[in-house]
Order: C-alpha cells, then structure tokens, then sequence
C-alpha cells in the first residue's frame, strides 16, 4: 500500500536493527575529506530507496565519491544520530524535517557553517525565503532546503460553476461554498475531523493559520484564544457539518473526494497523481471515471495559500498563508564535510530534478532555479513522470493547465508552520506530535462555543509550552 506523509513511515525493526543501522551507516571514511558519503533518507520504500541510490550512483560516475544511501525513518534518525554523535560516528548529510533542524541545532549536532556555505554557494536568492526561514535558528540556517509538501484545497470546478460559485480564497468562502454545495448525494467538503489524528492536526493547523490564528504573539504568550481563532474555529465548525459524516481521516476522505461524493477536499499534494488515475491502489471511483479515469482531474480546480482576514492578496502575495513541510539537507558536526557540501550541492543541482522525480506530487522545489534561470526547476518538475505503476507514468502537467502547476510550484514558496524558524520551534514540533490540539476538537463538532474550544486548547498548549521550556 502507498505511504503518505500523514503515517508514520518507519522500518520494521527494534533495537537490533537500530545497532545495526548505526554500525553500517556510521561507519568511518579514511578518504581524508574525499571519503565516502553516507546519507539517510526517511524515504524508505523499495521504489523510491532505488530512485534515490540511482540518483547517487550518477554523483558516484561524475565525482568518484561513493554513496551509502541508507533507508530511516525519521524518529530512527533522532535515536540514531544522538547515539553515533557520542561515539563519534555520524552520517555525512540527512534528509531531514525543520522540527529536526531546530531539535538537533539546540543539541549542537548539526554543522551550521557548512549548510550556510553551501547555500552561498548556490545562491541564497534562488531558494524560498520561507523555505530558508523554517530551518533558521539565531539568524544561521541549520540545513539545506530542498522540497516540500503543502495541504491545498482541491474543489470540483464542474460543481461550482453550475452553483454559480468563485473559487475560494479565505476559509469563510471554503465554509459558505460547502454549506451551498451540501445535498443528500454530495458533501459539500470532506477534511479531517478525527479528534486526536495526525491528519487531522494539520487540517487544524493549515486552517487556522489560513483564518490568521498563530500559535504565539509578540511576547511569546500563546495566543490561540484570540478572536481570529475562534472565528477560524467556528468556520472549521460549519465545514464539519457539511462533510461526510462520522470521524474523517486520511483514508476516509480520499476515498469519499475519489468516488465524487464531496465538492471540495482539504488534503495534501500527495492527491494530485490520484486525481489523474495514475495511482493504482487509489483510483478513482466516481460515476464519470469509469470513462475517463482523469475525471476529477479535469475538473478540478486548486487553491494553495489561504488568505487571512483584512487580506485580499492584489498587492502583497505573501499574505496567504500555506501549511507546508520541507524537506532539507542537513550535515552532521564530525561528518566529511568536503563530501558532503559536494553531494548537497549535487542533489540541488544536476541531479535535482532526479531528487523531485522520487515523488513530485509530494517533492515540489522550494529552489525554483538557478540565478541565471530562475525558473529551471520549477519548469522542469512540471515535466517530470508522475504516479506509481513504473510502465504508466505521466507528468502532471498532462492533466493539469498551466495556471494550476504554477500554482502548486508558486504555492510551495509560501509554505508556512506555527513556530518554525524561532525560538518557539521545539514547542510548535511538540504540540504538533502530541496532537494536543487536534485532541480538544470534538466538542467544536458537537456544537460547543468556539470561544470555549479556543480557550481549552491555548490551556493545552500552555501545558506543552511549560513542559517544553
């Protein structure tokens, strides 16, 4: 079955294979700053641990620099690399998420210097500076930014057009929309109501931050009971009621947008390969696919960022707001870092694409191109094969018009997460893998005050905070 971002992806193994892990993979180079690069990557299925030791192996024919790819799941990595930190042993470059960053740069494992080189190198104005300021702590960035994912709206254009509806922008338009669209055959959305889920944590999260709700104010204080969270709340409250009923997940809400029985999905980029028929354990299954297995993607219109109150997006394009997670290169303190730098700036390079193509629906370039193209990357992962039967992959930009790819690429320069790149990072990753707001949402959707909900959950989170700190 096809992994998605939202489960937790680890290889099947206790503290054996960890030993194990940690023997192969930190083994000492004696190539005297032009050994061989061992590199982790939470990227662990069969296909695509072959994509990325392919993608190697090419570095290994231009460089003559060996590469150990070695499969981790990321909460392996964090034991992983604490233990070989004490005994000397550590990875050349990780692949690694901004909670990690901040995590392993408070502990001093990370080698900053070398990471700031490296984007010098290549040109700080060709990555996104939100991308940049994820893994930024104490003004230095802890790793490389190379890719990420973002949660987007995906909304029928057939069904809204015979409504007489404009596509949304703020979360107020997402909740008018589907209580309008709302029939007995047709949820109006379906999104991630299941209190307590890791799906639903970021459905919480994208769409506050989208309703202008932060987790922090100025001073530090958490601020999730202000107004602008409440109000976001409320209008999380009405799309419930107009989604599928019952607890909805990451399956269950796929599946429910797959078989066109809601109007509109709050998901990850991971779902534009399934909406084109070219995922086969997720197909779609509505009336009109059975013709046209691209349906939905045809009829199918995207929204990325999500505008704030007092926000209308005509003169700063930045004031929408997109919960995303990126993917960044981080070099360990005691790793070769000649080899390193070279590989990163490889991976970011001439083998970039071939980085993106490991999934591109999920690996959209947050460095766009290069100072003399701007726009290489971006324009070549447009063009790259997409889907997970081998013989049958298409690019996206088969089923999807122009305006739609750049939006997904433009969106991904926006990406946003409560906390990452300050000080409150280790906070924000806590609250987020505990779930601990996501766990207060039940009563919202049995009809409770958002301002009651609002103010248990900033409780909560003063809870986490105190714990953190």
């Amino acid at each position: 079955m096809r992994k998605h971002p939202y489960r937790h992806r680890a290889l099947a193994a206790g503290s054996a294979v960890l030993l194990l892990l940690l023997g192969a993979a930190c083994a000492p180079d004696d190539g005297g700053g032009q050994g061989a690069v061992t590199f982790w990557t939470p990227h662990v299925t069969p296909d695509r641990l072959a994509q990325q030791e392919a993608t190697a192996a090419r570095f290994t024919e231009e460089t003559g620099i060996d590469v150990d790819v070695v499969a981790m799941a990321a909460d392996d990595q964090n034991q992983a690399l604490v233990t070989g930190a004490a005994s000397g042993d550590v990875p050349d470059v990780i692949l690694l998420a901004p909670d990690q960053a901040a995590a392993w740069t408070a502990q001093g494992l990370l080698d900053t210097d070398t990471a700031g080189a490296v984007i010098a190198e290549l040109g700080r104005d060709t990555f996104s500076d939100h991308a940049l300021d994820m893994v930024t702590t104490d003004g230095a960035p802890a790793a490389v930014p190379s890719d990420g994912w973002g949660q987007v709206l995906v909304y029928r254009t057939d069904m809204f057009e015979a409504a007489g509806l404009e596509p949304p922008r703020t979360i107020e338009d997402i909740a008018d929309a589907a209580e309008q669209l709302s029939s007995d055959g047709v949820a109006g959305i379906v999104l991630g109501t299941k209190p307590g889920d890791p799906f639903t944590t970021q459905t919480l999260e994208a769409l506050l931050l989208g309703g202008g709700c932060d987790l922090v104010d100025d001073a530090g204080e958490v601020a999730l009971d202000a107004p602008e969270c409440a109000r976001a709340l409320d209008a999380y409250a009405r799309m419930a009621d107009a989604s599928v009923g019952g607890d909805q997940d990451v399956e269950t809400t796929r599946a429910a947008y797959l078989s066109g029985r809601s109007a509109m999905l709050f998901w990850g980029s991971h779902i534009f390969d399934e909406l084109a028929g070219l995922a086969p354990d997720f197909p779609p299954t509505c009336q009109e696919c059975a013709d046209d297995p691209a349906f939905l993607a045809a009829n199918s219109g995207v929204v990325t960022g999500l505008l704030p109150p007092g926000a209308d997006g005509s003169r700063d394009p930045d004031e929408a707001r997109q919960y995303g997670l990126t993917l960044n290169l981080g070099v360990p303190r005691g790793a070769d870092t000649e080899s390193a730098r070279k590989f990163i700036e490889f991976l970011l390079s001439d083998g970039y694409m071939d980085t993106l193509a490991v999934s591109p629906e999920g690996r959209i370039p947050v460095r766009m191109g290069t100072a003399e193209d701007p726009t290489a990357f971006a324009d070549a992962w447009a063009s790259l094969p997409a889907g997970e039967d081998e013989d049958a992959r298409r690019p996206l930009s088969d089923f999807y018009d122009q305006a739609t790819m750049s939006s997904i690429v433009q969106g991904a320069q926006s990406f946003q997460r409560w906390g990452y790149g300050t000080e409150h990072a280790a906070f924000a990753g806590a609250l987020a893998a505990q779930n601990t707001l996501s766990r207060e949402l039940g009563p919202l959707f049995d009809g409770a005050d958002p301002n009651d909900v609002a103010r248990r959950m900033g409780e909560a989170a003063r809870d986490v905070q105190a714990d953190v700190d």
